[in-house]
């Protein structure tokens, strides 16, 4: 299940998060939290979904068709937060995947400035695996990180805050490697592969956490999860066509379209 917002471009989200689910062989739920108008360049208009009903979207999956894995994307605000936080708690549900969505590739805003500590304080100790971008990480820990060392350090502090294990993620970094640092509260793990140069950029991070809990729901462990999921984003970039004026989406069926 994946509880986020919608894209109206199809290329992040819920409709990324779905089609992941879909082309990794899993059947994908979604609890909807916020629409927007939303295209390659931008987002021109955020409509949140009530918290009751972001409930009852939860309420009526869990009831009937179950979790197997869920996913967290745009959550908006902290009433949204706070009502995810505790379907999760009152569920019990396993392997939850958080990818702490703050801004858009377009560098718009996607959380409340106000929504930052109920992020930290109530979602991350439920969570499996928290996967934040280099932007992410800093406004969790409060501070820049300009090197490896900062990175590995922010990573400590994230998963004492409760998770399971972060992954911090090497996008925004500079390099022609992007480099994944995975730390499971012991031991560090990094997943490197050959920057992809494309455009065609939009919903990675959407794409990698759902590709996370789709391998989790399979039943891998954490660390052949995130390999997995390194391995598809880093395909469906490179397999990825131009669409509309900016950053267009990646490929996620790949695999699957006929050329």
């Amino acid at each position: 299940m994946t509880i986020a917002g919608s894209d109206s471009g199809g290329g992040a989200g819920i409709q990324a998060d779905l089609k992941t689910f879909a082309a990794l062989g899993v059947y994908g739920t979604s609890a909807l939290t916020a629409v927007t108008a939303q295209n390659t360049l931008g987002v021109t208009a955020v409509h949140e979904i009530p918290p009751e009903v972001v409930a009852a979207q939860i309420d009526a999956i869990v009831s009937d068709i179950g979790a197997d894995a869920v996913k967290t994307g745009m959550l908006a605000s902290a009433p949204i937060i706070e009502v995810v936080a505790a379907k999760l708690r009152q569920y019990r549900l396993p392997n939850l995947v958080v990818d702490p969505v703050m801004v858009a590739k377009s560098g718009d805003r996607l959380l409340r400035p106000e929504a930052v500590a109920a992020l930290r304080d109530l979602l991350l100790p439920l969570a499996t695996v928290v996967t934040p971008n280099l932007p992410e990480a800093e406004i969790l820990v409060g501070r820049s990180l300009p090197d490896d060392k900062a990175v590995r350090d922010a990573a400590r502090e994230i998963v004492a805050l409760g998770p399971r294990a972060a992954v911090m993620k090497g996008g925004h970094a500079a390099g022609d490697v992007v480099v994944d640092v995975l730390f499971d509260g012991v031991n560090f793990r990094e997943y490197a592969a050959p920057r992809v140069d494309t455009r065609s950029t939009h919903g990675t991070g959407c794409t990698f956490a759902s590709a996370i809990a789709a391998g989790l729901a399979q039943g891998l462990g954490v660390e052949e999860a995130v390999a997995q999921a390194k391995e598809y984003v880093t395909a469906a970039l490179r397999n990825a066509k131009p669409i509309g004026g900016g950053h267009g989406p990646v490929h996620h069926f790949y695999g699957f379209w006929k050329e």
